[in-house]
């Protein structure tokens, strides 16, 4: 199986797509070969800021302690989602903007963690056939790469400096296997319904999270959703920048507590609580696959 990297450098780097590239080999996806994180590094490219939120030892600790904790607890690789999206999110202190720069996502995926890339992604082998991770796991779009669809579900589905609803959105897989692709879900108070429906049961499982998807994203076309529930006019970037600036003295994100992002407003109640209602009518009337029936959970790998 893959192995954790020979060599780490002090701080995380920019892998740009025309190198990964390069590193991203059948080997790899099989789980039987290692990155050459050497020569990895030589063609890597410092990041834009020289603060303490470029420290890799903190992220690659993070990784290893997420697959420690799914191990330690006799869960499924699938869990590892909700317990590294906040923890992961809050350890990089990234503004949108660096997060829309595939190049970090890149670095993490094969210059820090492509142990964890093969462990969370290589699916089970089925009549002994050889499988292998997807190669947009290491080098992809925001929703299917490996870390990249951590950071954006954790910025997407947190309320302020909560991430409660994120650990919520990611114990579904399809929340980011269909959900997160969804331009609507960029509206705060569209992701918060949702989050709510999941955890109050109304929605349990993948094809309950697809119907709702396919139903809200349909609705979208003829209501704005920002019309009927909307989301405070302007946000203020102040609480974020001051979160970022607070990595310099910030403590190890915790382990076992969930960590607390930018203080920022939370989504207008009155906003989610219209959509929650809105959104159980439309899953009244949307159709699912084999609703009534006991469903037996498919998780993509």
């Amino acid at each position: 199986m893959t192995d954790r990297p020979e060599h780490f450098p002090e701080r995380l780097a920019l892998l740009p797509d025309s190198e990964a590239i390069e590193f991203v080999v059948e080997g790899l996806l099989t789980g039987r070969e290692n990155v050459p994180s050497i020569k990895l590094n030589q063609v890597t490219e410092p990041l834009a800021h020289a603060d303490r939120r470029g420290e890799l030892r903190p992220v690659r600790d993070l990784v290893e302690d997420a697959m420690a904790y799914c191990r330690t607890n006799g869960l499924k690789v699938t869990q590892a989602d909700a317990w590294l999206a906040p923890r992961l999110h809050a350890a990089l202190r990234l503004t949108r903007r660096e997060a829309a720069d595939p190049a970090l996502w890149n670095y993490l995926a094969l210059g820090v963690a492509p142990d964890y890339v093969v462990w969370r992604h290589l699916p089970e082998p089925k009549d002994g056939a050889v499988v292998k991770v997807a190669a947009d796991r290491f080098r992809g779009p925001y929703h299917k790469q490996a870390f990249a669809r951590l950071w954006w579900a954790a910025e997407l589905f947190r309320d302020g400096p909560d991430y409660a609803p994120v650990v919520t959105a990611c114990g579904i897989q399809d929340v980011l296997n269909t959900a997160l692709r969804m331009s609507v879900i960029n509206h705060r108070p569209t992701a918060q319904a949702i989050a709510r429906l999941i955890g109050k049961g109304t929605i349990s499982g993948g094809r309950e999270v697809n119907a709702l998807a396919g139903a809200v994203n349909a609705s979208a076309a003829t209501l704005m959703y920002d019309v009927i529930a909307p989301d405070h006019p302007e946000r203020d970037p102040g609480p974020l920048l001051d979160w970022i600036a607070e990595a310099e003295t910030a403590r190890q994100v915790s382990r076992n507590a969930l960590p607390a992002g930018p203080e920022e407003e939370p989504a207008p109640e009155s906003s989610v609580t219209q959509l929650v209602d809105y959104f159980a009518d439309l899953f009244a009337d949307a159709p699912v696959r084999g609703r009534g029936e006991s469903e037996e959970v498919e998780e993509e790998a």
